[in-house]
């Protein structure tokens, strides 16, 4: 890339409910100062956000970044898939997920605005997406679809303003395990139907999802494929025994765990509502496919 760059700086004023307001800033004094033009935007709300990140890029950029968690990498994902702007990203949200995918420092922000800048001047990862298609409307993503006991958790996290961090998703764990049961599923995975009955299951273009559970340890960004994961039916008591697993990815050799590469996958349930990267999709049935190469980003 040119020396002197026009980059769009994205910022979610609530990422990690407002506690990190000034990782935004701090990212937008640093660019400028490296001799980068740039364009700031900003909104009280995420939808108005989005449509203000979109007008600010199709006006010319040369990058879009995000500051944020996983849903502001989704909003900036929605925008410049398959398009030549790559997305950067300065992770300040409560899930990271992505983030820490792609190699970027979460916990010291000058060392992520350190590698964003050093990316700006380097050729751009290339990395799939997944595409859902819902209804009438398709979505993109860059990490984890959910579609069962862990998109319900994800639910209630995102309602919960207290303890920050991943914590919150354990605690929203546990208050969702009263209910937990197993749901029965149709499923398409690249034209081979099949049921199952499944405690969870999700499609993975990243190795973790809710602030560090890394569900899928071996998947790739970069590997033409999406991961199918599911967790077979098992007691609460088993399933709360063997969750913390997940966070260190110990969790694969579990019987009831099972993992398959696909490219395309059709999931269908009553009263399941799916997520990408964090951000609600809508209720199932969803195709899922796997766009190879769709994100350019600055990692």
């Amino acid at each position: 890339m040119a020396a002197s760059l026009t980059v769009v700086v994205a910022v979610n004023p609530m990422a990690s409910f407002g506690h990190r307001s000034d990782v935004g800033p701090r990212a937008i004094e640093r660019l400028r100062a490296a001799g980068h033009t740039v364009v700031d935007v900003g909104a009280a709300n995420i939808e108005l956000l989005r449509r203000e990140t979109e007008r600010a890029v199709a006006a010319g950029a040369d990058a879009l970044v995000v500051v944020g968690g996983d849903g502001m990498v989704n909003l900036g994902a929605n925008i410049v898939a398959q398009t030549p702007t790559p997305l950067g990203i300065v992770p300040s949200g409560t899930g990271n997920d992505i983030a820490d995918g792609l190699g970027i420092p979460l916990r010291d922000t000058e060392a992520a605005i350190d590698a964003l800048l050093d990316a700006l001047h380097r050729p751009p990862r290339v990395i799939d997406a997944g595409l859902v298609r819902h209804g009438e409307l398709s979505t993109w993503f860059a990490g984890v679809l959910s579609a069962g006991f862990d998109a319900t958790v994800n639910e209630r996290a995102n309602l919960m303003t207290r303890p920050r961090g991943r914590s919150r998703y354990v605690f929203a764990l546990l208050r969702e395990l009263a209910t937990l049961r197993p749901i029965h599923y149709e499923v398409v995975a690249d034209g081979v139907p099949f049921e199952t009955s499944a405690m969870l299951i999700s499609v993975a273009n990243n190795r973790s999802l809710g602030g560090g559970m890394r569900i899928v340890p071996h998947a790739g960004f970069d590997d033409g494929m999406l991961d199918l994961f599911v967790v077979a039916r098992m007691s609460r008591l088993r399933f709360l025994r063997v969750f913390p697993r997940v966070f260190s990815g110990t969790h694969t050799d579990l019987p009831e765990v099972s993992f398959r590469s696909v490219r395309s996958i059709t999931l269908s349930a009553p009263d399941v509502v799916a997520y990408a990267d964090g951000e609600r999709i809508g209720p199932l049935p969803v195709e899922v496919s796997v766009v190879p190469g769709a994100l350019r980003m600055l990692a």
